[in-house]
C-alpha cells in the first residue's frame, strides 16, 4: 500500500488542525497532557460535543448511523492530530465499544434510542465484563441473570470497572445458562446505572486516583428489551466488541505524542547533570523505542486498510494491542529514569485542578509518576499480554 498522503489528505490534515485550534481551549489541553485519563467529566463532553457538531464524533461509524465516511487515512490523520495537540480521548465505552454492537446486533428500537444519545454524549457509558477469577478467563463469569415475565433478574458483582462511578448505563456479560460450553450461556445486556440494587465502590489505584470501581447487583431488574440480540449469544458480541477495543488500545498517536515529550526531557538539563541525549546508552534506547513505535504505525496502517477493504478485524487486533501496550510502557518508564529522583511519587496537579501548588522539580515532571504507575496496567486491561498470544497462535498457527 501507499503510505504517502494524497493532497486531498494533507488538507483534510490542515483542516483537522484548524478545528482542534478553535475548538480545544488552552486549559483542557494543559490538564490533557498531564494525563487525559484525570480530567474532569466536563472537559470529555465539551470538546465531543464540539466534535458532534462538527459530525466527527464517532469516525469509525458507518454514515448511516452518524459517521462521517472518513476512509482509513482520514481517521489516521485525525487521530495522530488529536494526539499531537493533547485533545481528550473520545470516551471509548460509548463511541467505540458499546455503539458497533448496538448499530450491529442491535433492534432498530435500541439503534434509534441509543445511538443518538452516544454521538451527543448525553450517555456515559462503562463496562460490565471482569469479575473477581474471571478477568482474562471472560468465560468464566458467574454474575448471574434470570427471566422474570418481561425483565431479566441480576445478582452478582463486576470489578476493575473503569468510570462505573459516574456512568449513565453499562453494557454488562451476565450469565444465563449453565448447560454446554461456557460461552454458550452468556447474554449482553444494557443496564441503566440508576437501577435500584446496583451499588458502585471506588477502587483507588496505584496513582491514587479513583477510576476503577467494584459494581455489585442484588436483584437488579433489567427489561429484556435491554438485551442485544439473542439470549446466550452475548459472547459473539463480546468478541467483536473485544476486537474494537484491541485496536484502539494500540494508542500510536498518544505513544508518539508521549515520545516527544521524552525527547524534549532528553534534551533538557538533566537531574544527573548535563543532557541525556548525549549520553549514547540513553539516546539509544530512545532510538529502540522510536523504531519499534515506527513499526507499529506501519502495521496500524496497514490493518485500517484491511479494513476500509471489508475484511474483519481478527488476530490483528491482538498483535496491535500486545506492541502498543509494550511501547507505551517503554516510554513511561525511559522518562522516569530521565526524571530520576524527581520522579518519586507525589501528588501532583492533575489530580487537584484548583490547587496554586507547582509539580515538583522541573515542570516537565508534573504526572510522569502517577501515569507510570496507571500504565502498570496497560498490559493487562482488555485482555492480558498471554491471552493475546493465545488468540494469535489460535487464528494464525492454528494452534
Amino acid at each position: 500500500m501507499d503510505l504517502a498522503f494524497t493532497d486531498e489528505e494533507l488538507a483534510f490534515r490542515d483542516e483537522v488542525r484548524a478545528f482542534i485550534e478553535e475548538n480545544v481551549p488552552s486549559d483542557i489541553r494543559e490538564r490533557a497532557k498531564i494525563g487525559w485519563n484525570y480530567l474532569p467529566k466536563e472537559d470529555y463532553v465539551r470538546w465531543q460535543k464540539a466534535l458532534h457538531a462538527k459530525g466527527w464524533i464517532a469516525p469509525n461509524w458507518p454514515e448511516e448511523y452518524g459517521g462521517p465516511g472518513w476512509t482509513a487515512a482520514q481517521r489516521f490523520i485525525f487521530e495522530e492530530e488529536c494526539a499531537r495537540a493533547d485533545c481528550p480521548r473520545i470516551q471509548p465505552f460509548g463511541v467505540t465499544m458499546v455503539g458497533p454492537v448496538i448499530y450491529t446486533f442491535g433492534s432498530q428500537e435500541q439503534k434509534d434510542h441509543y445511538l443518538p444519545r452516544i454521538l451527543a454524549s448525553e450517555d456515559w457509558w462503562c463496562q460490565g465484563y471482569s469479575e473477581r477469577g474471571s478477568g482474562s478467563d471472560l468465560a468464566a463469569l458467574s454474575t448471574k441473570a434470570v427471566r422474570d415475565g418481561d425483565d431479566y433478574v441480576i445478582n452478582g458483582h463486576k470489578i476493575w470497572t473503569s468510570g462505573a462511578h459516574r456512568a449513565d448505563w453499562m453494557f454488562c456479560l451476565v450469565r444465563t445458562s449453565t448447560e454446554g460450553k461456557r460461552q454458550e450461556g452468556i447474554t449482553f445486556l444494557l443496564i441503566d446505572m440508576k437501577t435500584p440494587g446496583i451499588d458502585v465502590k471506588p477502587i483507588i489505584s496505584m496513582d491514587g486516583y479513583n477510576n476503577l470501581n467494584e459494581v455489585f447487583f442484588d436483584d437488579v431488574r433489567v427489561p429484556v428489551a435491554n438485551r442485544i440480540g439473542e439470549e446466550n449469544k452475548g459472547w459473539t458480541y463480546a468478541k467483536f466488541l473485544l476486537g474494537n477495543e484491541r485496536t484502539g488500545i494500540a494508542g500510536i498517536g498518544r505513544s508518539k505524542s508521549e515520545l516527544a515529550r521524552l525527547k524534549a526531557m532528553a534534551r533538557a538539563e538533566s537531574a544527573y547533570g548535563g543532557r541525556l541525549i548525549d549520553d549514547p546508552s540513553f539516546a539509544s534506547g530512545i532510538s529502540t523505542i522510536e523504531s519499534d513505535l515506527t513499526a507499529l504505525e506501519m502495521y496500524n496502517l496497514r490493518s485500517l486498510a484491511e479494513a476500509a477493504a471489508g475484511r474483519p478485524v481478527g488476530a490483528e487486533a491482538s498483535m496491535l494491542k500486545i506492541r502498543g501496550t509494550e511501547i507505551e510502557q517503554a516510554i513511561n518508564e525511559t522518562m522516569v529514569e530521565a526524571l530520576a529522583y524527581y520522579g518519586a511519587p507525589y501528588v501532583h496537579t492533575g489530580l487537584n485542578w484548583a490547587s496554586n501548588e507547582g509539580p515538583v522539580g522541573p515542570e516537565y515532571a508534573d504526572g510522569v509518576m502517577p501515569q507510570h504507575l496507571l500504565k502498570r496496567a496497560a498490559t493487562i486491561y482488555g485482555g492480558t499480554t498471554e491471552v493475546q498470544k493465545n488468540v494469535i497462535a489460535k487464528a494464525v498457527l492454528g494452534l
